[in-house]
């Protein structure tokens, strides 16, 4: 019937208009195309709307969810374009008889379109199996983005090997024979993406990072929480809210830090100094002894601290007069026990992590005295808080000792000097 279509064109050209012949021909041609590509645009149009209704309507009829996420709009639209492709693949013989030149065209068009359409409802169900998997929380910290990432490269890349065997009407394997001589070509195109699956497995494997954990990478700046990981690169969304985006193999290769440990555990680390003056810091006589026995977090200690060191400087005949014979109490150690108990008896601090309080080498910027402790509270701002009552505490009781906190002197402090 579309022969004698054709024909009966052609005759009513040249009999009926007295088009000539070559004329005829490139008429009836232009004809038969248009008329082709009205018709298929229809034929989509109706299968992309039956489809839309009735498919929809079926998965919700399901019990799972799966097929409505695997069934969505994307694919179906891809599905709808397959039905006119492939009624024109099939009857593009008939429509366009006698017109042979244009038959081989027609036909590797719609088989390339098909190949990359497949492809693409492929890649569309990859992305379905991420947006699934992602929802799994047996999954929602692993990289299924880079293997679903990979999943869709590998798709198109066979298509691109099937379309360009179609167009140059060549066996695949003729094709891939030659893949030896591209291979350096291809690896450098997708040098980051076989680096990034590679890093994608050992970072899998080794639970070296998840999506969601605090990571700091010194390297490129970045200080946040991890909200992506494809194959390629790693999302970090730092706290001032910028996004960093990262190599993923740059995660194997370079150092970085990942604060998991830290949240998953009891209590985040305090390690902080202060500096004394080294010219505050003294021996206690019984006066200052005296007036520290007042201090209730180390009123016991002197006591018992005092009465050994009675004890040995008797037994050892020390002479009292001089302070420095014999062994005696100081300001600055007097206070380290005072913060260590102040430390033990505050409620923010995780009591069965270790507490200390502990000298360090002597500096230009004076004696450090440092604490380290656990808070219990592992939230940023809780923590920040916790850290900022301590020392507010401990800066204003190191006066109670005799202590002087050493500061750079500013504008005014050389104002009294003058």
């Amino acid at each position: 019937m579309l022969t004698s279509i054709s024909s009966a064109l052609e005759k009513l050209l040249v009999n009926t208009l007295g088009v000539n012949p070559e004329g005829a021909f490139l008429t009836k041609t232009l004809i038969l195309v248009l008329a082709a590509a009205v018709i298929l645009y229809v034929v989509w149009r109706v299968s992309k709307w039956l489809l839309l209704r009735w498919i929809p309507k079926a998965t919700k009829r399901t019990k799972t969810e799966w097929d409505d996420i695997i069934l969505n709009n994307r694919v179906i639209a891809a599905i709808a374009l397959l039905i006119p492709v492939m009624l024109l693949d099939y009857l593009a013989p008939s429509i366009f008889a006698g017109i042979w030149q244009v038959i081989p065209f027609v036909k590797g068009t719609t088989d390339v379109i098909m190949v990359f359409t497949v492809a693409w409802i492929v890649a569309s169900v990859f992305n379905s199996v991420n947006e699934i998997l992602a929802g799994n929380p047996d999954f929602v910290d692993k990289p299924i983005g880079s293997f679903t990432q990979l999943g869709k490269i590998f798709v198109y890349s066979i298509a691109s090997v099937l379309a360009i065997s179609i167009v140059f009407d060549k066996s695949p394997i003729y094709l891939l024979s030659g893949f030896g001589a591209v291979a350096a070509v291809v690896l450098l195109v997708f040098k980051d993406s076989i680096l990034g699956f590679v890093a994608s497995i050992q970072l899998s494997a080794n639970n070296m990072v998840q999506v969601g954990d605090w990571v700091t990478v010194p390297k490129y700046n970045a200080d946040g929480d991890v909200l992506e990981i494809n194959l390629t690169t790693i999302k970090v969304q730092n706290f001032n809210l910028t996004i960093t985006t990262i190599p993923t193999y740059a995660f194997v290769a370079d150092s970085f830090t990942n604060w998991r440990g830290m949240e998953m555990s009891n209590g985040r680390r305090i390690k902080r100094a202060i500096h004394i003056q080294m010219n505050s810091i003294k021996f206690c006589n019984a006066e200052t002894l005296e007036r520290f026995q007042k201090i209730q977090l180390v009123s016991e200690h002197i006591v018992k601290r005092q009465a050994e060191i009675d004890l040995y400087n008797k037994e050892h005949k020390v002479d009292g007069s001089v302070m420095a014979n014999g062994r005696k109490l100081t300001n600055i150690g007097v206070f380290s026990v005072y913060l260590e108990n102040y430390l033990m008896s505050n409620p923010n601090i995780n009591q069965k992590m270790t507490i200390m309080v502990r000298q360090l080498s002597p500096a230009a910027s004076g004696l450090p005295l440092e604490i380290y402790a656990f808070s219990i509270h592992k939230d940023w701002k809780v923590y920040e808080g916790v850290i900022s009552d301590i020392f507010d505490h401990v800066i204003a009781a190191a006066s109670e000792f005799d202590l002087n906190i050493f500061e750079n002197p500013t504008g005014t402090d050389f104002q009294k000097l003058s």
